[in-house]
């Protein structure tokens, strides 16, 4: 995932600054401290999320490209925010505290709740989704969200689909896309 996060860090920088058009964009990442996942590197520099800044004096402007490691500004990794809410609909609660007990997960069940606001909601408002989901076929159901969205590429048959759907997720986790899906 973190080679995905590289890729689009470059696709911005060769882009340049959208501000004042002159300047070039150069590294400026930012820590984060995501939870979620027990296996999730400990090594600060590998929790960084990829951020770049304009060199023009009165510009200075930062670009935050897009990502599939964070879900917009959440402090858990996208993985977990997707997955987990997904994993829960539907399942008994016995089958929640061993899927969260197996990831070393300390999610609460009002954190739970609001994810599961967040994706019925603000998520099925958002002019990302009302554009997105007609790239879905079949279409989503979007009262079963995010299972429907995890079903729909087929996460549950191949792993390598999960790195798909975050990544069609990837334009919610920059700036612009996270406004308007801010609870």
């Amino acid at each position: 995932m973190e080679n995905v996060d590289a890729d689009l860090v470059q696709i911005v920088k060769a882009e340049g600054c959208r501000d004042c058009t002159e300047g070039k964009l150069h590294r400026s990442d930012y820590k984060r401290k995501p939870r979620g996942l027990k296996f999730w590197p400990k090594d600060p520099e590998k929790t960084k999320r990829f951020s770049l800044c304009c060199d023009q004096e009165g510009c200075r402007k930062r670009h935050t490209p897009p990502s599939v490691r964070f879900l917009g500004r959440r402090v858990y990794g996208g993985v977990v925010a997707v997955l987990f809410p997904a994993m829960s609909q539907g399942l008994k609660p016995e089958r929640v505290a061993q899927i969260r007990e197996a990831l070393d997960l300390k999610i609460d069940r009002r954190t739970l709740e609001r994810w599961r606001q967040w994706w019925l909601g603000l998520f099925v408002e958002s002019s990302f989704w009302k554009e997105a989901r007609a790239r879905c076929m079949p279409p989503v159901g979007q009262k079963s969200l995010p299972l429907s969205l995890c079903l729909s590429f087929a996460v549950d048959e191949r792993r390598d689909r999960l790195l798909e759907l975050l990544e069609f997720l990837s334009p919610l986790t920059t700036p612009a896309g996270w406004q308007e899906l801010v609870m």
